[in-house]
């Protein structure tokens, strides 16, 4: 298949206007200008003409509860907190997402072709996240990365989730104690399985603590719920004591203290800011935050947190950002090559490049704009959404 002409965003360097892009078993064979002289359609190969418009890779959701959390079905569709355990890593969000959630269309439709998904922030461990492509019925078909992060909360969840039953955490310092605790006998643990295996010696492998592995060894982030200043920095104190990689997912006073946080290093993933600050801790949520993060250095993303904001708004989400002060061409990299860095799968979406997947979208405007429609949506070289049919 080949996608001829309209502006294509690379996310990499300069747009490409009337460009070509060829798509073959899945991926991005090639990209180019329509004059360079290198389209050559097979008999039978489809060619979509894109006269106006922009082509660009597929948007991705960067923290999201779609599927886990279902629309139309209330307590029976949620699946979101196992909130009778404070500390629950092996949970796994696969086994819980449900794809023939109506918001999997709505992505679609909306021009999203992956997402990360995972339990909500009511523990302050709530388990593993998984990133997703957003078109198709088995979940198993669907996974790109599987831990993809691990899911840990700071601030006002999991202190009103437990102190009504009388239990911890009813303190932000039970909260930063419980996952201290939590991740030094994964350490231990750690430590124990890797001396037994240099020694020879049987080990017993523990479920309980076996999902922290990935963690300890750099190669999922913690997912880090946390939205005023001082669960930002109480994250970043317990990350570097314990040298973590993580992701600060919401960061809602982050403009506050921008240029501290450039300095850490670590991403953010800024929202829902669509939504309503019916909670203490988001009473200085903005759409200003994702601008002022990311001209300090931060990588920045920003997400729906569907259900609580609709999935379908994201792109609309990173307009109000633009309007707020983000770059323009920053945002269309905070929901594409930002999004696919932030959660581990840069080397195969989040830009228009040979070799990566053919996951993209045509509009036939600026998305952030909110009366651009989706004209095709194509997830894996597939085109699984077409505007009219």
């Amino acid at each position: 298949m080949y996608i001829v002409g309209g502006v294509m965003k690379t996310m990499t360097g300069e747009d490409i206007k009337d460009g070509y892009i060829r798509i073959a078993d899945g991926k991005i064979a090639e990209i180019g200008r329509r004059d360079e002289g290198r389209i050559h359609p097979a008999a039978n190969e489809r060619v979509l003409e894109i006269a106006d418009g922009i082509i660009m890779p597929g948007i991705i959701e960067a923290h999201c509860h779609m599927g886990i959390t279902e629309e139309k079905k209330g307590a029976e569709g949620d699946d979101c907190n196992e909130t009778v355990d404070p500390i629950t890593p092996w949970l796994r969000a696969v086994d819980a997402i449900h794809t023939m959630d109506a918001a999997f269309d709505d992505a679609v439709r909306a021009g999203i072709t992956a997402a990360m998904i995972g339990p909500g922030s009511s523990n302050v461990v709530g388990g593993q996240f998984a990133f997703l492509k957003t078109h198709g019925r088995r979940v198993d078909d669907l996974i790109v990365k599987a831990p993809a992060a691990m899911k840990v909360a700071f601030g006002e969840n999991p202190k009103v989730n437990y102190s009504g039953q009388g239990q911890s955490p009813s303190t932000r310092m039970a909260i930063a104690g419980m996952l201290r605790r939590e991740l030094y006998r994964a350490k231990q643990y750690q430590a124990d399985k890797e001396k037994a295996a240099r020694e020879g010696e049987t080990f017993r492998e523990d479920f309980t603590l076996e999902c922290w592995l990935p963690v300890l060894r750099k190669e999922i982030p913690l997912k880090a719920h946390v939205h005023r200043v001082d669960d930002i920095f109480t994250a970043i104190r317990i990350a570097r004591e314990f040298d973590l990689n993580m992701t600060l997912d919401h960061c809602s006073e982050g403009h506050l203290i921008a240029e501290e946080l450039a300095a850490e290093g670590f991403p953010a993933i800024v929202g829902p800011d669509f939504a309503s600050r019916n909670k203490i801790e988001v009473q200085n949520m903005a759409f200003k935050t994702a601008g002022i993060l990311n001209r300090a250095g931060v990588m920045t993303a920003i997400t729906t947190d569907h259900p609580v904001s609709l999935i379908q708004s994201l792109p609309l989400c990173v307009g109000m950002a633009v309007k707020a002060g983000l770059e323009m061409e920053e945002g269309y990299r905070a929901m594409t090559l930002y999004a696919a860095d932030i959660c581990g799968v840069a080397d195969r979406m989040g830009s228009l490049e040979p070799g990566k997947d053919a996951d993209l979208a045509v509009f036939d405007g600026n998305p952030m704009e909110v009366f651009t429609k989706t004209l095709y949506t194509i997830i894996n070289g597939e085109i699984v959404y077409e505007a009219g049919k």
